[in-house]
């Protein structure tokens, strides 16, 4: 199979996309992995502060990367690794997010690179309660041991894009005369009805920053390491719900490859941001909100802390405190097709950042 690309992973400091700490490459050649690099790294300078809550997640913490490389010199040998590859990560447009915002913050230029979205690649070729990284890797029949270590993340990563093209490909009768397999993966992606995307070149200073970078600068010296913040400053941290609000239309001009774009979205308990703030973005993607789980629902955004690892128990039946849950749980046992997605993937799919504090 002429399937070749490098899958990559980051871990994060903070709710800023461009504060990497830790990042895994693996290297793909003829659909078999056959290279992995792992690196920790100190974020950008002014961007290098370590929320607890990010380090509860990955459990990397400041003083393990102390001594490490900032972001800005580990993507040199980054680079040297993917060589002319595409990359596929898993949302990649959070992964991507990260490599353009730490850059701009670095001061450096940002070169063009390919991608493509693993996550995108499982939605269209699977039939899961969920499509985060852990069950779609055990559909891919690799299962992910060591959620969030950037390495084991994007190993899955590449498992899921080598079944999913495999899959694909043996269903279109490609492997007969190899026409599509032989043009590589952006043949391949083409097979499920997805394409290569692009990260555009841009030298340093020229041109808008990305939305992510805006909104983190705009919030001064809060991931800031260096500064010691007053109580009242701490990192923006989980907030109430508000009433339901409205339901805005989706967006007329949403890019339909995005992984929201199509989906019937209902929110459940608490999120990072005000519940008529997540469904105003969540439109801006092409999703149409709404306020109850129904026959038309396809997607359940679950807060409260609610985990990626918690949706094995609650696909098999497990005991959720969420009314809205449980009725997208039934639904989902008498056949209708409703994802659950917790809060860290569906603030990934809108920009990777965590909203900002509320005032």
């Amino acid at each position: 199979m002429a399937l070749d690309f490098t899958a990559l992973d980051f871990e994060t400091a903070n709710g800023f996309r461009g504060s990497p700490c830790s990042v895994g490459l693996v290297r793909v050649r003829d659909g078999r992995p056959v290279e992995r690099v792992h690196w920790l790294m100190r974020p950008p300078a002014g961007f290098d502060r370590f929320d607890p809550r990010n380090v509860g997640i990955h459990g990397i913490t400041p003083e393990q990367v102390a001594g490490a490389p900032r972001f800005a010199e580990v993507f040199d040998d980054m680079a040297d690794f993917i060589g002319t590859d595409p990359l596929v990560a898993h949302n990649a447009g959070f992964d991507m997010g990260v490599i353009e915002s730490a850059l701009e913050v670095s001061g450096r230029d940002i070169p063009r690179l390919d991608y493509a979205c693993s996550l995108v690649m499982a939605r269209s070729t699977y039939d899961l309660a969920s499509y985060a990284l852990p069950m779609a890797a055990a559909e891919a029949g690799h299962p992910l041991v060591n959620h969030h270590d950037a390495l084991a993340d994007a190993e899955a990563c590449a498992w899921i894009m080598i079944d999913a093209v495999g899959r694909r490909a043996a269903a279109a009768g490609e492997a007969a005369d190899g026409s599509v397999l032989e043009s590589g993966l952006a043949g391949l992606l083409g097979l499920a009805g997805a394409r290569l995307r692009h990260l555009e070149s841009r030298p340093a200073g020229t041109g808008p920053e990305s939305r992510a970078t805006r909104q983190a600068r705009g919030l001064g010296p809060v991931f800031d390491a260096s500064v010691n913040l007053p109580h009242a400053a701490r990192l923006p941290d989980l907030m109430h719900w508000p009433d339901e609000g409205t339901n805005p239309e989706p967006a007329e001009d949403a890019d339909p490859a995005h992984p929201l774009y199509g989906q019937t979205v209902v929110f459940t308990g608490n999120l990072g941001m005000p519940r008529q703030e997540a469904k105003n973005r969540a439109a801006a993607w092409g999703a149409q909100p709404a306020s109850r789980v129904n026959a038309q629902t396809s997607m359940l955004v679950v807060g409260d802390g609610f985990r990626v690892e918690d949706l094995n128990s609650a696909v098999r039946g497990g005991a959720m405190g969420h009314r809205k849950t449980r009725d997208a749980l039934t639904r989902s046992r008498q056949g209708q097709h409703v994802e659950l997605v917790s809060e860290p993937e569906f603030l990934q799919m809108l920009d990777g950042n965590w909203p900002a504090a509320a005032g």
